[in-house]
């Protein structure tokens, strides 16, 4: 199973990328990840809200392939224990999920028409945390998934 973050923009804060690059060479370990990034949009200060989510929705969409299994992270989204997380991920692989796509919105948010081609939300906590932040969040929390279902002592309950 391929896993791949999309997200909208790039990550600005060094000490953030410096942390994603850690947890992805760490993540190779175990799974193929990927990370995709759709550029930020030109001119987005002078397009409204809903005109910067449909826009950016279009080029999310782009970038889903047939077959891919689509989680939104997203606050309405479902949220899990780090072992559930982890029983989530291994029945993913044991379904044969070809293709995980994790996407990451802009700081609006999503469109409705990739919310209707989701398959699924996932939230990564009742708090708000900025869309930079929460790709070090995501990829340590995947991180923490396959080193519980590899039976590592990374994680301790």
């Amino acid at each position: 199973m391929r896993i791949t973050l999309l997200v909208v923009g790039r990550t600005v804060d060094n000490n953030i990328t410096s942390g994603i690059a850690d947890y992805v060479k760490r993540l190779s370990h175990f799974t193929q990840f990927d990370t995709e990034i759709i550029p930020e949009l030109k001119n987005a200060r002078k397009l409204s809200e809903a005109q910067q989510k449909e826009q950016e929705g279009e080029l999310i969409l782009k970038s889903f392939a047939p077959g891919d299994h689509i989680v939104l992270l997203d606050e309405g989204g479902r949220e899990f224990r780090s072992t559930e997380f982890a029983a989530w991920i291994e029945h993913k692989q044991n379904i044969s999920t070809r293709r995980l796509v994790f996407v990451v919105g802009g700081p609006y948010g999503f469109s409705q028409k990739v919310y209707s081609a989701a398959n699924e939300k996932l939230s990564l906590s009742r708090m708000t945390f900025s869309h930079q932040m929460i790709r070090l969040l995501f990829v340590e929390q995947l991180y923490r998934a396959y080193t519980i279902i590899n039976h590592l002592p990374y994680h301790h309950e």
